[in-house]
């Protein structure tokens, strides 16, 4: 990777920072893993090779960096661009919620947008519900089911996943933010529950359908797949979720679920049923809510759906 920087005695932070952003534009990268654009890539590499804080004050841009320095931020520079490892991947770490966890390759790097139901404490769509326990289906990195304790300390919350990788990372995660209101539970969705009973169940599971996992840029292949995959139109795991939550809810309880672009072909499926598609302020992001009293009196149809993607 040529460049085109003066000598290192009077480079700073600042023109590491251009040269990266510039590069990685060049380079047409694909962000979204954390950060969504060049910049704050390039901010958040640099920050990192040179073992300072993500919100370092702007009167340091001037700093000048040694010529070991200056070698660390060019070899992630390096790696961002002809690996197309996720930013998150070399740092090690993601922010979500407010929250650091600990980011690699066990698990997706967090970034649902369900963070902000969570530093909302899940008003006002919850209203006037008591929740006592939570549950986060295909918990992943730990970063839903972690932020959702340590946002509400009352809360008993259990994680589950399938995939060791993504639990041994998860309990990692729970004593670097020493949160004692959490455990993680190993099981095939809810298979290994038993009877539990849940007054919210959160859940981002894998969505992205065969020929869009297969499409994805670069930047996903280092994330496990089993993560992204979910059948021909994204919907394997949502509707075995939407089968089974009844189960594993109060009377009360609620699902929240993202689906991402599968919304399209959900609402296809269940034109009959109430799915309440939440709003973000980004924008719509294909995450609904649905009550336990809504998904029972449809029953019969999700368990025909579901049960055909066994």
């Amino acid at each position: 990777m040529s460049q085109s920087l003066p000598s290192f005695e009077s480079v700073t932070l600042i023109d590491l920072i251009r040269l990266g952003a510039t590069r990685f534009r060049k380079a047409e990268l694909t962000f979204g893993h954390s950060y969504d654009n060049a910049m704050d890539e390039a901010t958040q590499l640099v920050l990192h090779a040179l073992g300072m804080p993500h919100d370092l004050n702007p009167v340091y841009g001037n700093a000048k960096v040694t010529a070991e320095e200056m070698a660390e931020v060019l070899e992630l520079f390096r790696r961002r661009i002809e690996d197309r490892v996720p930013a998150s991947y070399l740092t090690g770490e993601a922010w979500f919620a407010g929250l650091l966890f600990k980011s690699d390759a066990r698990a997706l790097v967090p970034r649902s947008p369900i963070a902000e139901l969570i530093e909302a404490h899940f008003q006002p769509l919850l209203g006037e519900r008591e929740v006592y326990r939570a549950l986060d289906l295909c918990t992943g990195s730990g970063c839903i089911a972690i932020a959702m304790a340590l946002h509400q300390p009352e809360w008993m919350v259990d994680g589950v996943d399938i995939s060791d990788d993504a639990l041994e990372l998860a309990e990692e995660n729970r004593e670097r933010l020493m949160c004692g209101n959490v455990q993680f539970i190993r099981s095939d969705l809810f298979r290994d529950l038993g009877g539990e009973i849940y007054d919210l169940i959160v859940t981002n599971p894998p969505y992205v359908t065969h020929e869009e996992t297969d499409a994805l840029p670069a930047e996903y292949s280092h994330e496990p797949e089993l993560g992204l995959r979910a059948g021909d139109d994204g919907l394997d795991l949502a509707l075995k979720i939407l089968r089974d939550s009844p189960d594993h809810l109060s009377d009360d309880g609620l699902l929240i679920c993202e689906v991402g672009e599968a919304e399209h072909a959900l609402v296809r499926l269940l034109p009959d049923v109430h799915f309440e598609w939440l709003g973000f302020k980004v924008g719509d992001m294909g995450i609904f809510a649905i009550t336990r009293e809504e998904m029972l009196a449809h029953h019969t149809q999700i368990k025909a759906l579901a049960d055909q993607r066994e």
